[in-house]
């Protein structure tokens, strides 16, 4: 692939990202929705929307879904991912003759993607947040314990912060520190990876889409595109369905043997808990759902995290200096979209795979 050819679907801001996208849905002959984000305005006092571009008859009974931004900058790659599929006439034509209606999600996070958090306009992991509020909130009993050593008074941490985080992987091991860090917590609104304690904004507008546009389908595939966990640039195919041995055999047969299970103790992802696609469950109870989380690796994961640690720490403290606030944001873009050719290329190639191999899995449905 010509670097140029991969280049001009990415963008570098959310508004530009949000246009381009707008635009080539336009020119794919896309019915298009626009979901507001009344509450709140972007970096630059742009409005901020999920975009909603679908392809194929409102009638269709299998449909590919594919969702950019749920941990806001990460929208900068599946934005591209989106594009990029827009302008595949190819591909298109190969989804239109099987029957197969496209739904693109743009920005499910915009408010993260335009001001550069992971999180939303309440500090809310989207990724822990689809879960069911009316029964008990899940419990994460070892994060009161690290969440100091993650969130240090002054940034960046001391040695005496890293110390305290070496001591505490020496006693009870990485697994276990991982999972206090990033398996989701509720309890502390201004931490990290936190869940919220009612549906957010998000929450309720994936959830609105799918009952407009997906209750017809029968078989619905869902490619929820991530980054920053993993080697540089390679896609890990991370399935986040239920722990249901059909369901996962299914995603094995479709994309292949590399599909890893969080439950399973295999994927760079943690077990989490709420993620944005198990709203299918929910929603669509009529149709066989086969879903993916596909997550392209960028920077070293400690590192990835120490900048998430940075975006948080920087949550609590507005007061910080201008050019610290700058570089953390930039830190935080950086550890989400690695903004050269040789990896945006990297990201369309396997992006392209897969959607052939979910097109193939949905014909012979």
């Amino acid at each position: 692939m010509h670097s140029t050819s991969a280049t001009r679907h990415f963008s570098g801001s959310y508004a530009e990202a949000r246009n381009k996208f707008l635009d080539a849905a336009r020119n794919a002959g896309a019915d298009i929705e626009s979901f507001e984000l009344d509450s709140h305005r972007g970096a630059f006092g742009e409005a901020l929307a999920t975009d909603v571009a679908r392809l194929g008859a409102p009638e269709a009974t299998r449909l590919l879904i594919v969702s950019s931004g749920t941990h806001g900058p990460e929208g900068f790659c599946g934005s591209g991912c989106q594009v990029a599929t827009l302008h595949d006439a190819d591909l298109l034509a190969r989804l239109a003759e099987a029957g197969v209606a496209l739904l693109l999600v743009h920005a499910i996070n915009p408010h993260g993607f335009s001001h550069l958090h992971r999180t939303n306009e309440h500090n809310i992991d989207l990724n822990r947040n689809h879960i069911d509020f009316a029964a008990p909130l899940p419990v994460n009993a070892a994060y009161a314990e690290v969440e100091p050593l993650v969130l240090p008074q002054g940034w960046p941490p001391g040695p005496a912060d890293e110390a305290a985080i070496a001591d505490y992987i020496e006693r009870k091991g990485l697994r276990a520190w991982r999972a206090a860090v990033t398996t989701g917590q509720y309890t502390s609104p201004d931490g990290v990876f936190y869940g919220g304690t009612s549906p957010s904004w998000s929450n309720r507008t994936i959830r609105a889409i799918l009952r407009q546009h997906a209750q017809a389908a029968r078989d619905i595939a869902w490619i929820d595109i991530h980054t920053g966990l993993g080697p540089y640039g390679h896609g890990e195919k991370i399935y986040p369905g239920r722990n249901a041995a059909p369901d996962l055999a299914r995603a094995r047969a479709w994309w292949g043997a590399d599909v890893f299970a969080p439950f399973e103790g295999t994927s760079a992802s943690a077990d989490v808990s709420g993620p944005v696609v198990s709203t299918v469950y929910d929603e669509c109870p009529q149709a066989n759902a086969s879903l993916m989380g596909l997550e392209f690796g960028t920077l070293p994961d400690m590192e990835v995290l120490t900048r998430l640690r940075a975006d948080t720490w920087l949550r609590r403290h507005p007061e910080a200096p201008e050019a610290q606030q700058r570089a953390i944001r930039q830190d935080l873009r950086d550890a989400f979209y690695c903004d050269n050719d040789e990896w945006k290329g990297m990201v369309l190639g396997q992006t392209r795979v897969v959607l052939l191999q979910t097109l193939l899995g949905l014909k012979a449905c």
